[in-house]
Parts: structure tokens; C-alpha cells; sequence
């Protein structure tokens, strides 16, 4: 792990919603840094807070209070069109849904954000060869979402996630579709790329058996994040 600035640093952040003309606190002041090539998982029960947080780290919300800073520049002095090519560019998304165009093949579904981007073919091409390849799917390229398994799928949502390397994945419930070996390999694909591509992860899971592979276990409980000291450094080689 290099001793550059955090990826992300997050300084006091609380996000609050007015439901029912209330104002409910979901996150309170919130500290945290992820550094670079690290894998960080996130536990809490469902309205914790997990998906919230995941949402002000990508731009996607803006907290209350508090700043977020990404590569040490803070979030909110971005437009919407920084923030979009933000995410585009050194962001990955992976999501419980594997969110697929069914029409497409893994091959196409892969290349998709390319395309927008506006990549030229050979180099499209490369990338999603190479992105396919490190999720081990290569031979199954041409096949369409319905003709894989859920396991297969979601490692097609994480070659769409990296093709254009990111450099963090945001992973919300990954996981949470998939048996018990399918969810365990997905979290290795998730441990490889940080070791081999110094990409960091977050990802937010429910499954304990799957915490060891991180670095950091960080509980949400009552808008308030701490580490979990069952887990941690004493897995990572």
C-alpha cells in the first residue's frame, strides 16, 4: 500500500431526509479514509445506512453536512458535469441487481460504458477483452444474461465495472443474489484486484462469511460508523 493522500477522505459527514415533514438523521458525523489499494467492507442491517453512504462517497448524493474529498478534492465544488465524468472515469459501480442489458452479450454489456465514452473500436476492444478475461469469462463473451448463470452475470457486471479502470469499485450487496461459492468468488475477484491492479474497494455486504477477505470491517449502527476489531489487518498477506 503506497503512502499517497486517501483515495477518499471523509470528514464529519451526516446526511438527514425530511420525511413526514421530520428531519431523520441516517448518517452521523461520519469520518473515513480509503486508501489506495485497499478493500474495505461495510456490515450494518438493512437501513443502516450502507447504500447512503456508498451514494455521497460516488457524488450521487451530497451529505448534509460534513465534506467528502475524492483524490483530496471535495465533491461539492463539482459541477454535475465533473461529477459525471468523475464516474465515469475513475469509478466502478456494482450492484446486488446485476443490471444487464438482456439483448446484449456479455461482450456488449462489457463494452457498453466504452462506447459512451467514446473509446475508438480497437481499443474498446482490448479493454473488454482484458476485462472479461480477468473475471474469467472470455469463453462465454457472445453469451446473452439469460444464458448464465448468476454467478457468471454478476462477474459480467464486474468486468463492466473495471473495463475502464477505475480506480475504486463502490459494490452495494454484490453478493447478495448468489450462493454461498459464487459470493465467496466474487469477493476474491474483489481481493485480486486490489493486490494485482492497486484498485481500491468498498463494498457494503451482509454476509460475515465473506469479511475475512477485506482489509477493514466497518459496522454502521445508528448513523454512526465504526471498525470492526473481529476483522481487519491481520487477514490481508
Amino acid at each position: 500500500m503506497n503512502s499517497e493522500r486517501p483515495i477518499i477522505e471523509i470528514e464529519k459527514a451526516a446526511r438527514s431526509f425530511q420525511m413526514a415533514g421530520k428531519s431523520v438523521s441516517v448518517l452521523k458525523s461520519i469520518d473515513l479514509n480509503v486508501k489506495h489499494g485497499e478493500f474495505v467492507a461495510l456490515i450494518g442491517r438493512s437501513g443502516s445506512g450502507k447504500t447512503t453512504l456508498l451514494n455521497l462517497i460516488s457524488g450521487l448524493d451530497a451529505p448534509s453536512e460534513g465534506k467528502i474529498l475524492f483524490e483530496s478534492q471535495n465533491l461539492a465544488d463539482m459541477n454535475e458535469g465533473r461529477l459525471t465524468e468523475l464516474r465515469r472515469s475513475k469509478l466502478g459501480f456494482v450492484f446486488q441487481s446485476f443490471g444487464l442489458l438482456p439483448l446484449l452479450s456479455a461482450f456488449e454489456n462489457v463494452e457498453l460504458p466504452l462506447r459512451i465514452s467514446g473509446v475508438r473500436a480497437g481499443e474498446r476492444e482490448r479493454l473488454t477483452r482484458r476485462a472479461l478475461d480477468i473475471v474469467g469469462l472470455e469463453g462465454r463473451s457472445k453469451h446473452r444474461p439469460y444464458e448464465l448463470s448468476g454467478g457468471e452475470q454478476q462477474r459480467v457486471a464486474i468486468a463492466r465495472a473495471i473495463v475502464h479502470d477505475p480506480v475504486l469499485i463502490l459494490a452495494d450487496e454484490p453478493t447478495g443474489e448468489l450462493d454461498s461459492v459464487n459470493a465467496r468468488a466474487i469477493f476474491g475477484i474483489f481481493k485480486e484486484m486490489v493486490q494485482d491492479k492497486t484498485m481500491s474497494v468498498v463494498a457494503a455486504t451482509h454476509d460475515s462469511n465473506l469479511l475475512e477477505m477485506a482489509d477493514r470491517v466497518l459496522k454502521l449502527s445508528e448513523g454512526q460508523l465504526e471498525e470492526d476489531a473481529s476483522y481487519g489487518q491481520r487477514f490481508r498477506e
